[in-house]
């Protein structure tokens, strides 16, 4: 997939799945640019929207190459220090933007080789699926930097990211399949303290989902692929 039309995609996801009030208009164009390689539509449970090639398996994988994670902020995120009206500075939210991206990396590499037999590798291979996923629109409600004297904050979730991923056979580069999912941490119902801690949780717990399904879609193949 090249530059541009990743771009305009990712461009397109804060009309459609960040505001509830998105036009059919902009939903189309998101589902045109998903598909703009052939792709066709597919369903897959619990990702909002998924685009494969057709005829493409996964059935001939058994090593996955995991590109590093890159993550870019909510546009209209403009965080304060927890409890005060002072602004994080750039090396906070590097440090945030870092944080999140080694947390989601590393629970599909727990979830596709600690807790399954796809090794992770860092070589092109007749047997490598390479993926490379970018969280968008991360929203983080209550950031905590860990200084002294900070106050207790308290909210109902800890916010919310997207991801966007794309599967590649390694060795062609043909995409093989393409998604998007948007997911929210966890709504309490109530008002909840929210730290670093809590904040780390919710993002292992969404990425930890994510990986699931990739390893659920590599079973599946595999189990299929032996019949």
């Amino acid at each position: 997939m090249n530059a541009i039309e990743s771009v305009r995609i990712i461009t397109l996801l804060a009309s459609t799945l960040l505001l509830t009030t998105a036009s059919a208009a902009s939903k189309a164009d998101l589902e045109k640019a998903m598909s703009f390689d052939g792709l066709q539509k597919i369903n897959v449970k619990g990702i909002d929207l998924a685009y494969a090639r057709a005829g493409a398996t996964l059935a001939s994988y058994n090593r996955v190459m995991l590109e590093p994670i890159d993550v870019a902020f909510r546009k209209d995120w403009n965080p304060t220090r927890t409890g005060s009206n002072i602004k994080l500075t750039a090396e906070e939210r590097e440090n945030i933007r870092t944080g999140v991206a080694k947390i989601v990396y590393d629970e599909f590499v727990k979830e596709l080789q600690n807790k399954s037999s796809y090794q992770v590798v860092n070589e092109i291979g007749p047997d490598v699926l390479r993926v490379k996923a970018k969280i968008v629109n991360l929203y983080v409600n209550a950031p905590d930097t860990r200084t002294a004297g900070r106050s207790r904050t308290y909210t109902v979730s800890a916010g919310e990211m997207t991801i966007f991923a794309e599967l590649y056979d390694s060795e062609t580069g043909e995409v093989l399949a393409r998604v998007v999912d948007r997911h929210e941490a966890r709504d309490s119902g109530t008002l909840t303290l929210t730290n670093s801690v809590v904040n780390a949780s919710e993002a292992r717990s969404i990425a930890s989902s994510w990986a699931r399904i990739l390893r659920n879609g590599l079973d599946k193949a595999h189990a299929i692929g032996k019949k």
